[in-house]
């Protein structure tokens, strides 16, 4: 049996923890062994991407630790100790094929930014022409939201949009979405309509070191899918898993990726970029921009919240509460406090300078109903 995959050019390979540092011990037998495999797949002309987790189960035990911590601050403790080891196991294993690394530590604050989030992606863009392999992780030691969620699955699917890749795959201790009940029968494929069902089948569990699970592997799936990637979870204990995948057998779940891709700031909005704010509008306000793909002007905003600048990313919300859109906003929440319920042609005796006659132009609103 055999699947059908597109031309993979460019790989997006995410490794968890409970793969790389079973027991809290990073295991530079599995480091070795995921390289020597992924250089033989580099060797082909596939650029290849990593989101290595590990950072926290490779450093815990250096701190007198007997398990993974839970306090944030022993967590980013660890992940200080752990980081550079995991690097530098990456690094030599790498380096027995001549082939570069490069470190890339990023988090959701980074990629909130959207001058942030391009030079990003420019930067790997770089590294991948030069046959350089990255191997991107949180910048746990920092990163305080990111470390409490520990979703380096979402992280997978943001790098595999960044660097436009054909295919993600998450490598884990699971060999895939295993059939409700069962704990052996892993299904091959979910296709795009059926991702929100495929919920019924995820069992409750994670690994001891790891900090996901099947459900933050979904939601990647997910994420990848509506941005025109597939994804496979696959055993990363499984040998020579990443050439057998990339020649079509039937290992682990395929989540079909849907097929048309929506513009790149909307798919940054959707999930990269963290609200800075928020703009209540009115109901016509409400009506124009989600059935009429109108932009959001002064005279339909009701109330703003949050203090930001302009070209900030923010929530558009009804009188209700309710999340209708994200969108990149033209004036700060001071300037949009002044304007609000006001009409287009007196934004510029209001401010003093019209820089836009749109609070959020249409092409910068992303609908989320």
């Amino acid at each position: 049996m055999s699947r059908v995959l597109p031309r993979v050019h460019r790989l997006v390979v995410k490794i968890g923890s409970a793969v790389l540092a079973p027991d809290g011990q990073l295991e530079r037998a599995n480091v070795r062994r995921l390289a020597d495999e992924l250089a033989r797949v580099h060797a082909t002309g596939v650029q290849i991407t990593i989101v290595s987790s590990g950072a926290v189960a490779s450093g815990f035990r250096a701190l007198g630790l007997e398990s993974p911590p839970k306090a944030i601050a022993q967590k980013q403790a660890a992940a200080a100790v752990g980081q550079p080891r995991l690097m530098a196991a990456w690094q030599e294993a790498f380096a027995r094929h001549d082939i570069a690394t490069a470190q890339a530590l990023y988090t959701g604050e980074d990629l909130q930014s959207r001058h942030r989030f391009l030079n990003t992606r420019r930067t790997l863009a770089e590294l991948l022409d030069r046959r350089v392999i990255p191997i991107v992780n949180e910048n746990d030691t920092t990163s305080f939201d990111e470390i409490k969620l520990g979703d380096n699955d979402r992280l997978s699917a943001l790098t595999a949009d960044l660097v436009a890749a054909d295919l993600l795959l998450i490598l884990s201790t699971a060999h895939g979405l295993y059939r409700a009940g069962t704990r052996s029968e892993v299904i091959p494929s979910v296709s795009a309509r059926e991702l929100i069902e495929a919920e019924r089948h995820i069992r409750p569990e994670k690994s001891a070191t790891g900090v996901g699970g099947m459900t933050t592997k979904l939601s990647a799936a997910g994420y990848a899918s509506s941005w025109g990637i597939p994804t496979i979870v696959a055993g990363g204990a499984i040998d020579d898993v990443v050439s057998r995948v990339l020649a079509g057998e039937v290992v682990g779940t395929l989540f079909e990726a849907r097929p048309r891709r929506t513009a790149a700031k909307k798919r940054w909005l959707h999930a990269a970029a963290r609200a800075a704010g928020v703009i209540i509008v009115d109901d016509g306000a409400a009506r124009a921009i989600t059935q009429r793909n109108a932009s959001l002007l002064p005279g339909g905003i009701v109330k703003v919240e949050g203090d930001f600048d302009a070209g900030a990313p923010v929530e558009v919300r009804d009188r209700a509460g309710t999340t209708l859109a994200r969108g990149v906003t033209s004036y700060s929440s001071a300037d949009l406090t002044l304007i609000r319920g006001k009409r287009s042609s007196q934004i510029q005796g209001i401010l003093g300078s019209c820089y836009s006659e749109e609070a959020i132009h249409r092409n910068d609103l992303m609908m989320l109903g």
